[in-house]
């Protein structure tokens, strides 16, 4: 039994010279690295109050994620001015990225509730830290609350991960797309709280922009409290030893498979971010209404979600691989979209929306290559490191991309972007060429 009251692959170490047990009807096995063995156990029924549990901390991580997301930048400008502004989101970008390695590590060690709860409580905390701010007229402590706030998009990440251990091997694609689809009602009902949120923060004489920030922590608040309810506690299990974020990266980089899955990742969200932060800057300077701008943004966020299930179930009926090679080819697509028309806002707005999808099936895809890594000691911790990049590798292409288009303008920001792609194309073709192991 793991720690969500269900059975899936634990590493053991065999007991007789035989390197893998004998087959039973109910379990599978595969040879691990290091010596250890693998069993997989069929399904069971209690596997759906965990899902459940997955399901619900994404819708509420995502309302959380969103209600702030919507009014941190100006509460910031509020207080510090404009210029300032671009420093509070990034700080919550960057907070995703530096929480992402200790909660993959406390994951490993303690298992995935421990580490789901104590994300959400991580990020309850930055929400109580910026309502303070707030209310105190403190800069400082707004800027602190948002890096702690980033603590719920590295929580919300992990869930994909959790999901995909609470299932069989062949139906992960499909199961953790459903989790990750399940950000898009948070996404969508967090912004369209803001008045809510600012009405109610006025008892408390908090600031309007920081009014929503209660709806924030009550969401992950509320998510902890699913995962806490809904999920068993974790019985004492042994790994045949543990390794940390950079040795993970170390083990990936000598296996072809994996070391595609985090160059995957982490290029696809350097390219959406690259285009998609800079499209609203391009669009207001053509002369485009904010209505049009939302739109585009709106389309370009259903392109990354909405249709994720369809992604999960082809990874599950095609293979990881080629979803992967289907999805860095719509990035190309979109950026060459967005070069041949910079000043169409319909042109803009479909490559949008096919920079969307390409994102989502990259990153199911690449997700699902990391879930099938089976070497126990080395898998948690991977997914927690490239969690990491991609929160760093979409801060850095959201630094670069306002210099770039100011520079060489937005056809010239896709051609960037575009040249992202390529490399991660080829070590993709590379693995898939070479041998397949049993991790992927």
């Amino acid at each position: 039994m793991n720690e969500w009251g269900s059975r899936h692959t634990i590493p053991t170490r065999p007991t007789h010279p035989s390197p893998v047990p004998p087959r039973t009807s109910d379990s599978r096995t595969s040879r691990l690295p290091h010596g250890a063995t693998s069993v997989t156990a069929v399904s069971t029924p209690t596997r759906g109050a965990p899902l459940a549990a997955l399901i619900a901390s994404n819708v509420l991580g995502g309302v959380g994620v969103a209600s702030g997301i919507a009014v941190g930048a100006l509460l910031v400008a509020s207080l510090g001015g404009v210029a300032m502004a671009g420093l509070g989101q990034a700080l919550g970008v960057f907070g995703a990225g530096l929480l992402a390695v200790p909660l993959a590590t406390l994951a490993a060690h303690h298992g995935r509730r421990r580490a789901l709860i104590t994300g959400y409580a991580i990020a309850v905390a930055g929400g109580l830290g910026i309502l303070a701010g707030a209310r105190l007229a403190s800069l400082p402590l707004v800027l602190l609350g948002l890096l702690l706030f980033g603590a719920a998009q590295a929580t919300n990440l992990q869930t994909r991960y959790a999901a995909s251990e609470v299932v069989d091997p062949a139906r992960r694609g499909t199961t953790m797309s459903v989790v990750v689809w399940a950000t898009t009602i948070g996404s969508v009902a967090g912004p369209n709280l803001i008045e809510a949120g600012a009405a109610a923060g006025r008892p408390f004489g908090l600031p309007d922009l920081a009014g929503p920030f209660l709806f924030s922590v009550a969401a992950f608040a509320l998510a902890a409290a699913s995962i806490s309810l809904l999920h068993g506690r974790r019985p004492p299990a042994a790994t045949p030893r543990r390794s940390g974020a950079i040795a993970a990266l170390r083990w990936a980089a000598s296996h072809p498979r994996a070391r595609f899955a985090v160059v995957l990742i982490v290029t696809a969200h350097a390219v959406m971010v690259a285009i998609m932060s800079m499209t609203p800057v391009h669009l207001g300077h053509g002369g485009h209404r904010l209505t049009a701008i939302g739109l585009v943004i709106s389309v370009h966020i259903l392109g990354m979600y909405a249709l994720s299930p369809l992604f999960g179930w082809l990874t599950d009926a095609i293979g990881p691989m080629r979803t992967a090679l289907l999805g860095l080819s719509l990035l190309a697509a979109a950026a060459l979209i967005a070069l041949l028309a910079p000043d169409n806002l319909a042109l803009v707005t479909t490559a949008l929306v096919v920079l969307g999808v390409g994102w989502s099936a990259s990153t199911i895809a690449g997700s699902v290559l990391l879930a099938n890594v089976d070497a126990g000691d080395v898998r948690v911790p991977l997914q927690g490191a490239t969690d990491a990049l991609m929160s760093y590798g979409g801060a850095a292409a959201a630094l670069l991309s306002a210099p770039l288009l100011e520079w060489v303008g937005f056809g010239g920001l896709a051609v960037a972007a575009a040249l992202l792609v390529a490399p991660a194309a080829l070590v993709g073709l590379g693995a898939r060429s070479s041998r397949a192991a049993p991790s992927a």
